[in-house]
């Protein structure tokens, strides 16, 4: 299948360099740019406001030789790109009602298609374009004669083609506190076009950007911004040129400013995941009736393809572990979240301690260390944390040894209740052989270990802080009524693969050196549930990802499919762009299938789940963020496979 069939469509911001009132000059780099765009498989792009012209003409705007040229040169780029599949928008000045507009003009495969006049005209500082252009909203007519024809004429006009509805702004438009791609995207616009000429001024540019980023993520749409660049400074002006393209609040792509050739920015929209979240976000149409002005006007097109294009935007491997300095940003917000939340629970229910089963895995770390945070901020010793490692038939040296350093190091009461003893009463009890290792035999041990943290709360008047993760409530990688339970999840809103990286960064940030080391080690050790017994050298026999698949596959598969609605193929071909060097089609195809079918076949466990601090944009609560029938068939998500 095209990419296009997943919902994506390329789209370009294209800057030429351009000579100030040289029409002719500038129609033609704007050609050479159009040709560049379709040739990588754009669909659609735009130019720079009156790219025609340049935008520093100024006076040159009252003579009509510069009018009729613009005009002319206008019709002479539609015609020589007429056999150029590929939706354009150029900025040009034009004449209506004895009028001067400021006009970005949409056209396709020689043809014009709409006209969409500047709406807000500034008229400030280095900005006086009310000395020769009129608002959008001061026009009467709905036409406007181009040549020997007349196209329709609207700030509220809306080209649609398939499922793409596109709107069109023009500079000040955004920087208004109603923007009109603000009620084009309530009307339907999913992407839309920006056509500035924004001069350069000491941090002007970090707010454009922002505000690029903010309006995107405010529509739920694509946005695509092409400014001025080289050829327009003159006199006290100076324009740096650059294209953003974004998505609902995410930049996908920019250019370098102060180039001195032409440019061309270009990246992919995902139509689909922006109509998930317009459909999700029932506050979105809200008020429609009231804020938006009579029907706009609409013009049909016929939405251009390449089978041959490729999808050049980056995939993120893992959607829920961001890069760089944003990581830190997002482990210390998580941590912080999670630790006021607990803190929350133990004032409000007046709990004397906090009860944690520690194993010396990720998830049971990552709960110490949180109510060990909970008791410094609450002003309460940490003694009043019960740490208690439980050994069983699969517990290592390793991970029993980091269990108990970690409690210790970490000021906590230590405690130790091997439940060997009790799961071979309980096997003799129920008539189970305890040499076959079955899921009564893998069960037993997590619910023997449940049942003991519950009691020794209940004798404390404690609270047991749960240590399941988001990824094995996904799976249902839980025994339930055992690690599935709890009476507060702290981790229950994280990932496994950023479960890893919280543990790492609190250990980098550990002013105890001792206590950094335990977690580096704990961070180094293979993820295992420790219910069958280790190999003779004391290794772990037992490695989840062996058994459920790799984190990193299902934490991306659950992104995709509970953040964006995402079909199956659409996840299988993003993997496929997310780990093109790691794994081939039919693994993941293999272990997408498996998602799917514990995905559906484990809900009844995350019915019931206790509470736990929502961290994200993705949650399992049944109680606000996902409410699925513990009896859903997967039938339709697995035809596919």
């Amino acid at each position: 299948m095209d990419y296009g069939d997943y919902g994506f469509i390329k789209v370009a911001a294209g800057v030429p360099r351009v000579s100030v009132a040289d029409c002719f000059y500038n129609v033609g780099q704007m050609e050479k740019l159009m040709r560049e765009a379709a040739g990588q498989g754009v669909a659609m792009m735009t130019f720079p406001e009156l790219s025609v012209t340049a935008y520093t003409c100024q006076d040159l705007f009252a003579s009509q030789t510069l009018l009729n040229g613009a005009e002319e040169a206008l019709l002479e780029l539609v015609h020589n790109t007429s056999d150029v599949d590929l939706f354009a928008i150029a900025g040009v000045p034009l004449v209506t009602e004895n009028r001067l507009i400021n006009a970005a003009v949409a056209f396709l495969k020689g043809e014009i298609l709409g006209v969409v006049p500047k709406s807000y005209i500034p008229n400030c500082k280095e900005y006086q374009e009310q000395r020769w252009f009129t608002s959008a909203f001061d026009l009467r007519e709905t036409r406007i004669r181009i040549g020997r024809n007349t196209y329709p004429m609207s700030n509220h006009l809306l080209f649609t083609g398939g499922e793409v509805v596109a709107g069109i702004e023009l500079c000040e438009d955004l920087w208004t506190p109603v923007p009109p791609s603000s009620l084009l995207a309530m009307e339907g616009a999913n992407i839309l076009f920006n056509l500035s000429a924004s001069n350069e001024l000491t941090g002007k540019h970090a707010y454009r950007r922002s505000l690029v980023c903010q309006q995107s993520a405010r529509c739920l749409s694509g946005y695509v911004y092409a400014m001025a660049g080289y050829g327009e400074s003159t006199t006290d002006l100076v324009f740096a040129g650059g294209g953003i393209i974004a998505e609902n609040g995410i930049i996908l792509k920019e250019s370098e400013r102060f180039q001195m050739e032409d440019q061309l920015v270009v990246s992919e929209i995902d139509l689909h995941n922006l109509q998930n979240d317009r459909q999700v976000n029932r506050s979105f149409m809200h008020g429609a009736r009231h804020l938006l002005p009579a029907e706009p006007l609409r013009v049909a097109f016929s939405l251009p393809t390449n089978p041959a294009a490729e999808l050049t935007r980056a995939i993120d491997p893992h959607p829920f572990v961001p890069s760089g300095h944003a990581l830190a940003e997002r482990c210390e917000e998580i941590f912080n979240i999670q630790v006021g939340g607990l803190a929350k629970r133990i004032t409000h229910i007046r709990a004397r301690s906090a009860v944690i089963g520690v194993s010396g895995g990720l998830d049971s770390a990552l709960a110490l260390l949180v109510a060990a945070r909970t008791c410094d901020a609450l002003r309460l010793p940490r003694r009043q944390i019960t740490g208690i490692t439980l050994p069983g038939f699969g517990t290592t040296h390793r991970t029993y040894s980091n269990a108990v350093k970690l409690i210790r190091a970490l000021g906590a009461s230590f405690r130790e209740i091997p439940i060997e003893k009790a799961c071979l009463q309980h096997f003799q009890d129920i008539g189970h052989e305890a040499s076959l290792h079955d899921t009564t035999y893998e069960n037993s041990q997590a619910r023997e270990r449940m049942q003991i943290l519950m009691d020794i709360a209940n004798s404390e008047n404690g609270l047991v802080v749960g240590t399941g993760d988001l990824s094995e409530l996904a799976l249902g990688w839980t025994t339930y009524n055992g690690d599935q339970m709890s009476m507060y999840g702290v981790n229950a809103g994280i990932p496994k693969t950023l479960v890893r990286y919280l543990v790492q960064w609190i250990a980098r940030n550990e002013t105890d050196q001792k206590v950094a080391a335990i977690l580096s080690d704990i961070a180094d050790t293979p993820i295992s549930p420790e219910l069958i017994p280790p190999d003779r050298d004391d290794t772990i026999r037992q490695r989840t990802e062996d058994l459920v698949g790799p984190y990193e596959l299902h934490d991306f598969f659950l992104y995709h499919f509970l953040r964006f609605g995402s079909t199956p193929e659409k996840m299988l071909y993003l993997a496929q762009k997310a780990f093109a060097h790691r794994y081939s089609r039919e693994v993941l195809r293999k272990w997408l299938r498996i998602f799917l079918e514990r995905f559906f076949a484990q809900q009844f466990k995350r019915s019931c789940l206790p509470d736990g601090p929502k961290v994200g944009s993705i949650s399992l609560s049944p109680r606000g963020d996902w409410r699925m029938p513990s009896d859903a068939s997967p039938a339709l998500w697995l035809e596919w496979s």
